[in-house]
């Protein structure tokens, strides 16, 4: 019988928040940014609750780079509406949930904005985009880079190096045989098939770990429950697409009956 893997979104948020298992989130977050990433720990937030109807879809994680400096990575697995408002207020949310009043602004960590779209968000004809703040001179066009002080030294820095960073992951738009890691992971996110013969960081132990049938019985249900979710969240929002009406306040009229309709699914 060919294995059958987890949804990524319901994996992060449930299983693989024990320190055992760690190595999948590490792999992906490497092969990503394109450098070996380091977990310390899933941080205690609101985001990272686990609500009934999901609604904070998403995870903030304190880790280590290649540089040995501290950051946090915030992934979520985006809905339609609002999606680019969701993610701002996602890094916003990071941001503010993980400073102390009181500690000084060199504290705030660098952001990296992870989001995982199963939709369509307009024009591009790539899988994955990347964002970051930039300042450019309105008249001269050059990159204005900040000079501060750090213990006594005088270091220069671009923006982009404080400044959150996002990352766009199109699953569907991804067409192509898998060759990269990289390509490996979009192919799993997309389609939950992992490779046999997998190398990729992350993706030998997702193998291992994420196996559907490796859950719980009670775990399957939920599980189950939440794929019928999904399908309910996106029938929903198809419908209303269909009778042209996706905006001002029919929207939130249909993000109003998507989550009524997952709340009556998981009191059944």
């Amino acid at each position: 019988m060919k294995d059958s893997y987890i949804r990524f979104d319901w994996a992060i948020k449930r299983l693989l928040r024990q320190k055992a298992n760690f190595g999948v989130l590490e792999g992906f977050l490497s092969v990503l940014l394109d450098e070996k990433v380091e977990i310390i720990e899933l941080l205690e937030s609101e985001s990272n609750q686990q609500t009934i109807d999901d609604k904070f879809n998403r995870v903030d994680i304190k880790a280590k780079n290649s540089k040995g400096d501290i950051i946090i990575v915030e992934v979520q697995n985006t809905r339609e509406l609002y999606y680019l408002e969701r993610i701002l207020y996602g890094v916003a949310k990071a941001i503010t949930e993980h400073i102390s009043l009181g500690e000084r602004y060199c504290e705030v960590k660098k952001i990296y904005s992870i989001s995982i779209l199963y939709f369509d968000i307009g024009k591009g004809d790539d899988y994955l985009y990347h964002g970051q703040n930039i300042f450019t001179g309105v008249h001269t066009g050059d990159r204005l880079e900040v000079t501060t002080k750090e213990k006594n030294a005088i270091v220069h820095k671009l923006p982009a190096e404080i400044f959150p960073e996002y990352y766009l992951i199109r699953v569907n738009e991804f067409n192509q045989v898998a060759v990269t890691p990289l390509e490996e992971w979009i192919e799993y996110l997309k389609t939950g098939c992992i490779r046999s013969d997998t190398t990729a960081p992350g993706l030998e132990e997702a193998r291992e770990k994420l196996r559907y049938y490796n859950m719980t019985p009670e775990e399957r249900h939920a599980y189950d429950e939440h794929l019928n979710a999904i399908m309910i969240q996106n029938d929903v929002l198809d419908g209303a697409k269909l009778e042209g009406r996706m905006e001002g306040r029919v929207e939130g009229l249909a993000e109003g009956r998507v989550e009524g309709e997952i709340r009556k699914q998981n009191e059944i």
